[in-house]
């Protein structure tokens, strides 16, 4: 017989050692306040591969600017025979690869003592009136606060929600000639096919002769691997032009775009990352808005002794503008290649981008949504705000 494991505890517990769990983690290092506090870090994976890329746009220096690989502040847009350069200015597109983001994290915290790191299978996380518990193969640990971006199990909505996915490909590439641009980098290009839905490709350069090209997807279903290879190398080839290159990375990834109401806090339970709703559904624009939720909690625990009080406390106008828009593209009301060219088109790129990261005003929302054609997405508006009005 087996003897049921003894529960070890700690202060706080981060479950999930990925962008959100190391973003979260370093904050609460680099704050100085939990030096008399024992952390716990758990994650199934050493995090020693350079599994995935993080790229956003941002003001200025940020949290983890020691670490940004390349930036750009000029950027394409195309589709069809529409291209435009975006002058992103007082912005800059910003990209982190996932093995130097997991190195500077790591490094920071193995110098604070009190911080603990493991690799155990995560189970189950569950909460209680007074602490939550984690739930590994071989133990049960627990905390008056627990922090997880584990995914949650998704019930069918019956209809209710949009659940689209944002799936990629991408490659770094290396070519004998040169090849690119590196002070301009590709935002999006709508010019491969939309036979799947809304497809794009962005590029970012390193150099002339090397870049990260991503084949990118909003649809409700995966594809076959052979067209991610496929729709990758029709890109290289036909539209930017190169016969010969070498493989240098590869990565694959799908961001979950759904307007459901991910639950932030569940008693001692906070939910962090995608699994706590910082995920833009529009967009699956992820890395910003982590950054925000990472320092709220912190600030909520330094200031209060609890990190509940830094989230989120209701859905807002922004969650739904992201249904608006996933109404119109799942009901094809619109195309997606259509809807993003109008808005480049026709706005300030900077408007946009601010739009896009839940920081504009209303008046200036607005006048982004005047640009747009008024009776799909009055129709998508009008069917979407039941979700919003209780």
């Amino acid at each position: 017989m087996t003897p049921f494991p003894l529960e070890r505890s700690y202060d706080h517990i981060i479950a999930g050692a990925g962008c959100a769990g190391l973003s979260l983690a370093v904050r609460m290092a680099l704050s100085g306040r939990f030096s008399d506090q024992r952390i716990l870090l758990l994650d199934r994976s050493d995090k020693s591969v350079n599994d995935r890329t993080w790229c956003f746009w941002e003001e200025g220096k940020g949290f983890f600017e020691p670490i940004v690989h390349r930036s750009w502040s000029h950027a394409w847009f195309h589709d069809g025979d529409h291209s435009r350069l975006l002058n992103l200015s007082p912005y800059r597109y910003k990209m982190i690869r996932g093995i130097d983001f997991y190195r500077h994290a790591f490094a920071i915290l193995k110098e604070h003592p009190y911080i603990t790191i493991e690799q155990a299978e995560i189970r189950s996380v569950e909460s209680g009136p007074l602490k939550a518990t984690v739930h590994t193969v071989d133990d049960a640990i627990s905390a008056p606060w627990v922090y997880s971006s584990l995914m949650p199990v998704r019930q069918n909505s019956g209809g209710r929600y949009h659940d689209l996915l944002q799936h990629f490909k991408g490659r770094v590439i290396r070519t004998d000639r040169p090849c690119f641009n590196p002070a301009e980098a590709t935002l999006m290009d709508f010019r491969p096919s939309q036979e799947h839905g809304t497809t794009f490709v962005y590029v970012m350069p390193f150099s002339e002769t090397e870049a990260l090209v991503e084949y990118t997807l909003f649809s409700p279903a995966l594809l076959e691997q052979a067209e991610y290879d496929d729709g990758l190398q029709r890109y290289v080839k036909d539209v930017l032009g190169i016969a010969d290159h070498e493989v240098m990375e590869e990565e694959f990834g799908v961001i979950p775009m759904s307007d459901r109401p991910f639950p932030a806090v569940e008693g001692r339970l906070l939910h962090i990352g995608t699994a706590g709703g910082q995920t833009k559904a529009s967009t699956g624009y992820t890395f910003q808005f982590i950054q925000k939720q990472a320092d709220a909690i912190v600030k909520a625990l330094v200031a209060a002794g609890d990190p509940s009080k830094g989230m989120p406390a209701g859905m807002t106008r922004f969650h739904w503008y992201d249904s608006v828009l996933l109404n119109v593209l799942a009901n094809g009301r619109l195309e997606g290649h259509e809807v993003f060219r109008m808005l480049f088109q026709r706005n300030d790129t900077s408007s946009i981008l601010r739009f896009l990261d839940n920081e504009s005003s209303f008046l200036q929302e607005l006048r982004l949504l005047n640009s747009l054609p008024m009776w799909p997405f009055m129709k998508a508006g009008v069917k979407e705000l039941g979700k919003y009005i209780n």
